[in-house]
């Protein structure tokens, strides 16, 4: 078969599937691996797959969303670097919303022991982390807790946000561009993360380059809404410039 024979069914089976993995593909074309992402490469660059961790989903599949574990996995390193530059922006015994996401989780992780902050979170796998942390006063929003990302929302999550006023939002998105503004597949999640937006003096985006431009089902904001965006290097000098236009602070870690 030759290879724009193979990218064809490549596409097909990712249309069909709403997915496709490296490892099935070599094995169900029985070619090598570095072949099939040759293959997903090349579909990438032609607007017809967005290569994700592992192997691609078909352009248009608004509502997709990894799973916690290939989130955690995808791009650690940029997100290791976010998380540390976003130690910086600690308000001083202050108060803290930390978002939902696994760059926010990065966050938590690295507060130092001496840190003194009340924080507010929707997300178990963070309360989980602060739990034990001895300066931190930990108030956890309640609600329904969603399988795929362990986040509180609906009723519960949106009333509790809607009765606190905190110094600084660390914020996670899947997307984020000047046209499209802030975006996520889950309109459950966009609502809670519009009323923590609503619930800070002060709003930090964490999110790796490679969000920037993606756009999901669910929008919960402008990139107007964003005080501060601390991103990776991938961000291209153009497109910081083009944020900061708009009114946004841009750190590239």
């Amino acid at each position: 078969m030759y290879a724009p024979e193979r990218q064809q069914e490549i596409l097909r089976l990712a249309r069909d599937s709403g997915r496709v993995d490296v490892v099935s593909l070599a094995e169900e074309f029985q070619v090598t691996a570095e072949t099939i992402r040759r293959d997903l490469k090349a579909l990438d660059r032609a607007g017809l797959v967005r290569r994700v961790h592992g192997g691609a989903i078909p352009v248009g599949r608004l509502d997709f969303e990894p799973d916690l574990a290939e989130r955690e996995s995808t791009a650690a390193d940029e997100k290791d670097r976010i998380a540390k530059a976003a130690l910086a922006e600690l308000p001083t015994e202050g108060t803290m919303i930390l978002d939902a996401g696994t760059t926010v989780a990065r966050l938590a992780a690295a507060l130092p022991l001496e840190t003194s902050l009340t924080v507010v979170t929707h997300s178990l796998p963070i309360a989980a982390r602060l739990a034990d942390h001895p300066g931190i006063q930990l108030h956890l929003v309640g609600g329904r807790v969603r399988h795929r990302t362990r986040a509180a929302v609906d009723a519960w999550a949106l009333r509790a946000y809607g009765e606190i006023r905190a110094d600084v939002l660390f914020v996670a998105a899947n997307g984020f561009s000047a046209e499209h503004g802030l975006t996520t597949p889950d309109l459950a999640e966009a609502a809670v993360k519009r009323a923590a937006v609503a619930a800070a003096r002060r709003v930090v985006l964490l999110a790796d380059s490679s969000k920037h431009g993606q756009e999901h089902f669910a929008r919960f904001g402008d990139l107007s809404d964003v005080d501060l965006l601390i991103t990776d290097s991938g961000l291209s000098p153009e497109d910081t410039v083009a944020i900061e236009r708009g009114g946004t602070e841009v750190v590239r870690a």
